[in-house]
């Protein structure tokens, strides 16, 4: 399966220890270099910098669409405006984002995508974790923002 993420999946999972779901539930991901620019400018001691820097299933591939990049570019940040190009481009099965206005673009553009939460909730339909809570705590203690409504409706998918 051909994976790209943005930046925030990767930094909150890696920050909460749990960054290997990712590798779990889709093997390698990619990503491009304004995503790892933007891990990477975390600092040297932060865990999403030192994992981009040292795990092998993260890859960077650049981007070459110039015509899609600045056309997202006048809405979205670099990261999820270079993610959502390099998804389209080498036709990725999905696409990790979180934030809203990047979502609704990738999806406007034909684009399947889940954020982190979506990820949560597929590593215990697959059995990765056994509980969901104690992930989505840990995620809005490291500020990671989930509305009461969502963090209920999470707990109810995985039956929780």
């Amino acid at each position: 399966m051909i994976v790209v993420s943005n930046t925030s999946p990767i930094s909150n999972l890696a920050a909460i220890g749990q960054l290997e779901l990712l590798q779990q539930l889709y093997g390698n991901i990619i990503i491009p270099p304004a995503v790892y620019q933007e891990l990477i400018n975390s600092g040297d001691t932060d865990p999403a910098t030192l994992a981009v820097q040292t795990l092998d299933w993260i890859q960077t591939q650049p981007v070459s669409d110039r015509v899609l990049l600045e056309t997202l570019q006048t809405n979205l940040d670099p990261g999820e405006a270079e993610a959502i190009t390099l998804a389209v481009e080498i036709n990725a099965q999905r696409l990790i984002i979180d934030e809203r206005r990047g979502r609704n673009e990738a999806i406007r553009l034909g684009l399947q995508v889940t954020g982190l939460l979506g990820i949560v909730l597929a590593a215990k339909q697959q059995g990765l974790i056994a509980s969901v809570q104690p992930i989505l705590d840990d995620l809005r203690a490291n500020n990671f923002w989930i509305r009461d409504a969502l963090y209920a409706e999470v707990l109810r998918l995985a039956g929780e």
